[in-house]
């Protein structure tokens, strides 16, 4: 095969990108046709122009598979395509001719490894790097590295141990997420890619410590935060159309006065959005709704009750929060929005001088806060994942509480009322992105992270990988409640901590509660607690994944049986030493009141008004304080079991901890528990003194959970001792 690019340098660097999956063409991707042709086809064409306009670079080829099929176009059965002077598209064979999903290719890797090998070989000189992008061209760039003893250089884009928690929170049986995704293929090639790269590329440095630290290879030393380019001919700074744009026009039907500057906000209706955090900043800031408008572009919709629930909930609730402030005329939130219409809208909001906010509750990377910044919009952010970088870098706004509305609103405030702020962070934000987020800075970033493995006289990793650790995923978890149990020491609590992170690799932790999210989440953002691989809230009602808080919508289906919460509402509203909580500690499946002992009926006897009212519920008194009434499928104790049997978790291996009569259901059965010191001890004593595999700590709080640690050897043998001999 000829090439299709001009001569090269007389000692070029070579690079070979290999991105083996989906539909990668160099021009008019086709991004979203599928699950595999997304962001990472055009992130590793954009890769492939950038380092190739470098003076250093001779020669860049993106090997993918070629696919002849004629349900797609022909340019996918070309071997070669230009993507400039000195890049190209190389289109390797591999299984059958068609378009096949990733999942799917697995078995035709090492002939798409062996055949490359081939090309390589017959059109050189040989590569100074191969690059790999997705866990199958791990598996292909490993072998490629190896056989011409050149460093690997490895982009994960997706993490299968991240993925197969998304897939679990979808409601997808773990035999069926094996069989459809072959994720412990797709594991293994990951685990083996990290223990030979030599360099592994990440967007964010929330991205290495959060997704790779799942990993037995994760090793931070051989790690970069690298993050891709934008498209800077998209994202411009305004140009003085922005007024007569259609978008715009929009908009102004929504607004009292169009001309105030606006506070923009775009995102998915999805409850980790925390739309009504922002709303709620604004809807109780007088001083913010008389300097600005709210300008909130939540996805697409024809008709709200068509959405699913999630996405309904969020609109409703926005619709609603207007009308509890009485935002009327102040607040914008179009039905529909193309996507050119997102650029003008930063460019509007920025020509208005106005500021764009993320309140997200986790914010993995935050690409449209690199957007809005290259339009020169100033930012305010969440203090979560990606936007600490951004903003680090950029330096054009504020990192606030995601979850603290007073300090959302007076970040804004700030933004808007000087002027000098506004400029300077517009002005470091257009010079932060064309520095650190353009496709230019990328490839310079990417050539002097990779220069000094180019330089060595035998340029592969310097270390034998790490002795691989057969267990696929963790086979013994920790669940603990919160308030009263891990909390109240903060030294030991400090020590807990410390340990779950040391063990991570080895081990689940949970949090059940009876808080909210958001409750849960301002809680442990307080003391330091790391987000857990699983948050159960609203006392066992609402599961949350880790990393990004997937919600497990089956058990939400599951746990809608026989609950009517208004009827539940009715029968106890009324009720003397009963106070309904605020709504922060409400949910569609929790009923909660502050419980007075001096003038409330004890619990059995609210356990019969709600029969005598044919409510078929769990009701639950936590500390004497606090009820909580959930579907009679829905508790802590139910929880843990649902997310072990998700797992393939043995409860025999799944320590839990509490400290109240709310808890019991968790520690009653085959799981070995602790119940930790406290005012409650004593009552605990008497109702499970019998019951098998239940530790009385000494120690109270997290000390307590450490004792029961190490009474089960939790890290060791995991399980409760046996009787000893006299």
């Amino acid at each position: 095969m000829k090439p299709c690019y001009g001569e090269m340098d007389p000692n070029p660097l070579y690079f070979v990108l290999v991105s083996v999956h989906g539909l990668i063409r160099g021009h008019d991707l086709e991004l979203g046709r599928d699950a595999d042709t997304g962001g990472q086809t055009l992130y590793v064409v954009e890769l492939a122009r950038a380092l190739a306009a470098l003076p250093e670079v001779g020669r860049v080829d993106l090997m993918t598979r070629r696919v002849v099929d004629p349900l797609v176009s022909r340019d996918y059965a070309e071997p070669l395509e230009s993507l400039g002077p000195k890049a190209r598209i190389v289109r390797i064979d591999a299984g059958p001719d068609g378009y096949i999903r990733k999942e799917e290719l697995w078995d035709h890797l090492d002939s798409f490894a062996d055949n490359a090998l081939a090309f390589l070989r017959a059109n050189g000189p040989a590569p100074s790097l191969v690059h790999s992008h997705y866990a199958d061209a791990g598996y292909v760039g490993r072998r490629l590295a190896s056989l011409f003893g050149v460093p690997l250089v490895h982009t994960g884009h997706s993490l299968g141990r991240v993925k197969r928690s998304r897939l679990l929170a979808s409601g997808l049986a773990r035999d069926l997420i094996e069989t459809r995704y072959h994720m412990a293929r797709r594991v293994e090639a990951e685990e083996l890619t990290l223990g030979t790269a030599s360099l592994v590329i990440a967007s964010t440095h929330n991205e290495i410590e959060e997704q790779y630290g799942l990993y037995e290879q994760y090793q931070p030393q051989y790690m970069r935060v690298i993050p891709p380019g934008t498209d800077l001919d998209r994202f411009t700074p305004p140009d003085g159309v922005e007024r007569s744009a259609p978008i715009a026009l929009e908009l102004a039907r929504f607004l009292a006065d169009p001309t105030k500057p606006m506070i923009l906000a775009i995102s998915r209706p999805d409850e980790r959005k925390n739309i009504a955090t922002l709303v709620q900043a604004y809807g109780e800031s007088p001083e913010l709704q008389a300097l600005a408008n709210l300008v909130v572009v939540a996805g697409n919709r024809d008709d709200i009750r068509d959405l699913d629930t999630g996405a309904r909930n969020v609109l409703a609730d926005l619709l609603l929060d207007i009308d509890r402030y009485d935002l009327y005329g102040r607040v914008a939130y179009p039905k529909h929005h193309q996507r050119e219409d997102v650029a003008m809208l930063y460019r509007l909001a920025a020509a208005g001088r106005g500021v764009f906010v993320n309140p997200a509750l986790t914010e993995p990377f935050g690409l449209t806060l690199i957007e809005a910044a290259a339009c020169g919009l100033p930012l305010v952010a969440t203090s979560d994942g990606g936007p600490r970088d951004i903003i680090g870098n950029c330096r054009n706004g504020y990192l606030v509480d995601p979850l603290d509305a007073a300090e959302m609103a007076q970040a804004l405030l700030t933004v808007l009322r000087d002027g000098v702020v506004w400029e300077g962070f517009s002005q470091a934000g257009i010079e932060g992105v064309v520095r650190h987020y353009s496709w230019h800075a990328h490839a310079e970033s990417y050539l002097e992270a990779v220069r000094p493995l180019l330089e060595q006289a035998r340029p592969v990793r310097p270390h034998p990988p790490l002795a691989h650790n057969p267990m696929l995923y963790h086979d013994r978890a920790i669940f603990t409640t919160l308030d009263r149990t891990l909390l109240g020491d903060r030294e030991s609590l400090a020590e807990f901590v410390e340990t779950i992170r040391r063990h991570r690799k080895l081990a689940s932790f949970g949090i059940a509660t009876a808080r909210s999210l958001v409750s849960a989440l301002k809680v442990m953002r307080k003391y330091g607690i790391p987000v857990p691989d699983v948050l159960i809230t609203g006392m066992g009602s609402e599961i949350y994944y880790a990393p990004e808080l997937e919600k497990d919508r089956v058990w939400k289906q599951h746990i809608d049986h026989l609950w009517t919460r208004d009827a539940v509402r009715a029968a106890l509203d009324e009720v003397p030493g009963l106070r309904y909580l605020p709504k922060s500690e409400q949910g569609r499946f929790n009923v909660s009141y502050q419980y007075d002992p001096q003038e409330a009926p004890p619990l059995q006897d609210i356990h019969s008004l709600l029969r005598q009212t044919e409510q078929t519920v769990n009701a639950t008194l936590s500390y004497g304080t606090r009820l909580d009434v959930v579907p009679v499928r829905a508790s802590k104790g139910f929880a843990v079991r649902w997310c072990a049997d998700r797992w393939g978790i043995p409860l025999e291996r799944i320590l839990v901890a509490g400290g109240s009569g709310a808890d019991e259901d968790m520690m009653r059965g085959n799981t070995l528990a602790v119940v930790v010191e406290n005012r409650r001890h004593d009552e605990l004593i008497t109702t499970l003194a019998n019951v098998e595999r239940v530790y009385f700590a000494r120690a109270g709080h997290a000390k307590g959970i450490l004792e029961a640690m190490e009474y089960y050897d939790f890290y060791g043998a995991c399980a409760a001792p046996g009787p000893v001999d006299g």
